[in-house]
């Protein structure tokens, strides 16, 4: 409340700023920099997330600090309205000379078709897109004021500090070279601010499922494991995407990831992987942004990509996709040098990276695969010598048959991959491969919209990423597609842009064929390899602004205001509204592993196996022999009396919430007894377990008696 009243106080005095100096005709200064902080405050209120499964929407109705902010938000849309209604002649003249009213019409469209998520019902989900296209178009009439009432004096000064920076504008010709000092130190603070992330924000624990089994898949790896001894009791241990077959289990995952999180586990320090593979992508792309364009127009994309919040969220976590994005760029960036050098050793490690992928994320390795070969045999630029292009080939092909190997000593079948065997048995033959069909689907309601998959279902999903992309590329309040757009509609494509096109085409086109779209966590995720073609779009974007603007310096302060508000505004709020505490883990683990020095006891974690159990899961010991902590779900009371004559001879410990979403305690060692005690004590359906204990007989009956 005291925000908004903050918000309310400075739009007024910001208004009374303009009126009065209007009449003197002196310079506004910052008065619409002051305005677009606080409608940027007022605006991030609106947007409903929070640390929960599903997409932001905006608040149509709410309480008080809602109403405030539709209140902030009015006054702000009213004052923006006034500033240009006094400048409408020269806003008129730089409309001109952007785009032409046809233009203009499918921009407008663009811009409605990502502002918004579609929902259910239709007609609020209507409210939603207009207002959300609303808002955009205020800011970006913000925007334009910021811009167009700098005054001289601080516009030299910031176009001093922009070529130091940056460079002298060379045009757009390729100037090739490696990571200078720039690139180093853009990527050492990257690492070091997902780092942190990691670390104060995503506490060091996993939140998401997948990165769950990532990180045991990881310690069973690290310590010399292909699969593990069922457990003593299967029911204990039950987490998703760990399938027990053929008396081994195992994660089905493909073990491209899990290898090099491996690395980290080793040096128990898993946390920090995905900052250095950030930090390592920066240093490639920026190799390869200078094999297309100049060095000026090459750091510019690099910090628009380091600054990204769908980039530096992911290398915060422990998902695959920034390795993914490291092992594409690296092949692009070798491709790109065998087009300038004729190298064939470039394409070589080209296509070691390709193979790279397809371990980590075979169809994304099967995508890149797709792509880099056409812009090798000239999609894009001119074609590689014949003998670089079969490096190429030979070297993928290679790299790619390292999962044959893996396959077999899993499935037995060396083309058969673990994922499908895992979706053959745990949900039907089928369900999860790509195509159109009543049948596809795993039945999860709350993020597929239809049972079945369709081309029509396909196109509403890809709108779901295509909202997501917009809101998480760069955490602009104007859209961060803004820039894409007007490369899409006003910029004269090279042959670079036709492959960068091509790129997000096949990617955004072939995820149609698959029921799912990825889901909310960490964005588009099924779309990451589109970050680099869609910041060079946007690159390309501010190109053709800077080409037709009157004065090119007023919209590199445009850019820059965009980035200031990103890094603090955007940035934090995400992170705090949504990471901390995503999807209800806690970091437990960490905690009351800190806090008990555990030696060898039975923890029994009581409550739902997602998020309560998943805290504890992927620090379970690879030999249930092994003198660690073991963690079992206390999923009810028959699997529980199980976990007690399996692992009778260790201390139990009970880890339970006091009451929901309260922290995670875990106890002092415990009787069985006491243990079962404080397992049924919220619960009454237990308590009719307890003739259970005479059919398991006298052993478990003398185990909980101790």
């Amino acid at each position: 409340m005291a925000l908004g009243a903050t918000a309310v106080l400075l739009l007024l005095r910001a208004f009374q700023l303009e009126v009065t100096r209007a009449r003197r005709g002196t310079s506004p200064g910052p008065v619409w920099l002051v305005v677009l902080l606080a409608a940027q405050a007022a605006i991030l209120v609106l947007w409903e997330a929070g640390p929960r499964v599903g997409y932001h929407h905006l608040r149509l109705v709410g309480g008080r600090n809602a109403l405030i902010a539709w209140g902030v938000a009015a006054l702000w849309s009213a004052l923006v309205a006034y500033g240009l209604h006094r400048r409408r002649a020269a806003l008129v003249a730089s409309a001109r000379r952007v785009a032409a009213k046809r233009g203009y019409a499918l921009l407008v469209v663009l811009f409605l078709f990502a502002a918004a998520k579609l929902s259910r019902p239709i007609e609020r989900s209507l409210v939603e897109f207009a207002i959300a296209l609303a808002l955009e178009v205020v800011a970006l009439g913000n925007l334009w004021l910021c811009a167009s009432t700098t005054s001289s004096a601080t516009l030299a000064w910031l176009e001093q500090r922009f070529e130091r920076l940056f460079g002298p504008d060379r045009g757009d010709a390729p100037e090739p070279g490696g990571p200078d000092r720039f690139a180093w130190l853009l990527a050492l603070a990257s690492v070091l601010f997902a780092a942190l992330l990691n670390v104060f924000v995503y506490e060091r624990s996993p939140h998401v499922p997948d990165e769950v089994v990532y990180l045991f898949h990881a310690r069973y790896l690290a310590a010399g494991e292909l699969f593990l001894a069922p457990p003593p009791v299967p029911a204990g241990f039950d987490v998703d995407l760990m399938l027990l077959d053929q008396g081994r289990w195992y994660s089905p995952v493909p073990p491209g990831w899990p290898l090099v999180l491996a690395l980290g586990a080793w040096f128990g320090a898993p946390w920090l992987v995905n900052p250095l593979l950030g930090g390592a992508t920066l240093l490639a792309a920026y190799a390869l942004l200078r094999e297309l364009t100049s060095q000026r127009v090459a750091r510019v994309a690099l910090v628009l990509l380091a600054v990204s919040p769908w980039f530096m969220f992911l290398d915060m976590g422990f998902m695959t996709h920034p390795l993914t994005l490291l092992a594409a760029t690296c092949a692009a960036l070798g491709v790109a040098r065998s087009r300038r050098t004729g190298s064939i050793g470039a394409c070589a490690l080209a296509g070691v990276a390709i193979g790279v992928a397809a371990l980590v994320r075979p169809f994304d390795g099967l995508l890149l695969a797709l792509l880099l070969g056409l812009w090798s045999i000239g999609l894009g630029g001119a074609r590689l010598r014949w003998s670089a292009i079969v490096a190429l080939v030979v070297s993928t092909a290679a790299s790619g048959l390292a999962a044959l190997p893996y396959n077999r000593a899993l499935t037995g079948d060396p083309l058969r991959f673990p994922i499908q065997r895992y979706v053959d048995v745990v949900y039907g033959p089928g369900k999860n491969d790509m195509g159109f069909g009543p049948e596809k689907g795993l039945g999860w309601g709350g993020l597929d919209p239809w049972p079945g998959h369709s081309l029509g279902e396909g196109i509403v999903t890809a709108q779901f990423n295509l909202f997501s992309v917009n809101a998480e590329l760069f955490g602009w309040i104007c859209g961060s597609l803004a820039l894409v757009w007007i490369w899409l509609v006003c910029a004269r494509w090279s042959a670079t842009d036709r492959a960068m096109a091509c790129a997000i085409a096949v990617v955004t086109g072939s995820s149609l064929l698959y029921w799912f779209n990825g889901g909310p966590d960490f964005g588009a995720r099924y779309w990451h390899l589109t970050i680099l073609p869609l910041v060079w779009a946007s690159v390309r974007g501010l190109r053709e602004l800077e080409r037709r603007a009157a004065a090119p310096a007023r919209v590199r302060a445009a850019l820059t205001v965009l980035v200031a508000l990103t890094l603090f505004a955007w940035i934090p709020w995400r992170a705090l509204d949504k990471y901390r505490g995503y999807r209800g883990m806690q970091g437990a683990a960490h905690a009351a592993l800190a806090d008990a020095g555990l030696d060898r006891e039975l923890v029994l974690v009581a409550g739902p196996r997602h998020p309560d159990y998943a805290e504890f899961a992927w620090l379970n010991p690879t030999r249930w022999d092994a003198d660690e902590p073991v963690f079992a779900w206390a999923r009810d009371a028959q699997t529980t009396l199980e976990l007690f004559a399996a692992f009778a001879d260790r201390p139990l410990r009970v880890a339970q919430r006091a009451s929901t979403g309260a922290p995670i305690e875990l106890s002092p060692v415990v009787s069985a007894r006491e243990a079962w005690g404080r397992l049924t004590r919220d619960d009454a359906s237990w308590s009719s377990a307890a003739p259970e204990f005479d059919s398991l007989g006298a052993f478990v009956r003398s185990s909980v008696a101790r």
